[in-house]
This record gives structure tokens, C-alpha cells and sequence, in this order.
């Protein structure tokens, strides 16, 4: 019978640190993960697209339109080496600033 007890105390003191710990854990996951890229380019107003004829293209945000038509042009240069697309073709298709 001290069997029994002896077992069944120990099932309560695991099933009490599993609840611990899933409390804990569950209260550190709320945390919010900010992403110094992301932030860099929150408060941008101006965005633009560059695209070559062959391959991927690149979307950039910049404080100003030309920022942001620089960034585009690096973006799609990348993207279009790596995808086996023609890099050197890259142009800017739209470029715009947000009213504010």
C-alpha cells in the first residue's frame, strides 16, 4: 500500500513540474522578437521595384525615392544572379512615395 502512495506522489510532483514549466515557458514565448532589418525600414516613405527580364527582382524601401530606387537596383542585381536570371538587364518599374 506505501507502494501505491509513494508512486502516486511522485506522479503529482511531475505532472506539478511539467505545469511549471509550461507556465514559464508559455510566459517567455510573449515576448516580442523585433527584428533590426524590419525596424530599419519602418518609418520609410518611399518604395521601388526593380525587375530584369529574366529571373527574380527586388522590392526596396528608402528615407527618399532615390534610397529607395538604389536599394532596388542592389535587391534585383542579387536576386536575379542568384535565380539564373540576367542581372545586368535590371530596371526600375515603379517607384513612389507615400502620402502622409
Amino acid at each position: 500500500m506505501t507502494e501505491k502512495t509513494a508512486r502516486h506522489g511522485w506522479s503529482w510532483a511531475l505532472l506539478s513540474l511539467l505545469a511549471i514549466s509550461l507556465a514559464l515557458t508559455t510566459g517567455c514565448s510573449r515576448k516580442v522578437h523585433r527584428d533590426p532589418y524590419a525596424l530599419s525600414s519602418f518609418g520609410s516613405n518611399c518604395y521601388a521595384k526593380a525587375l530584369p527580364t529574366t529571373g527574380e527582382g527586388g522590392l526596396a524601401w528608402g528615407d527618399t525615392l532615390n534610397m529607395a530606387r538604389k536599394k532596388s537596383m542592389d535587391n534585383c542585381i542579387r536576386y536575379a544572379g542568384r535565380s539564373g536570371g540576367t542581372p545586368k538587364t535590371c530596371q526600375v518599374v515603379v517607384a513612389e512615395c507615400k502620402n502622409q
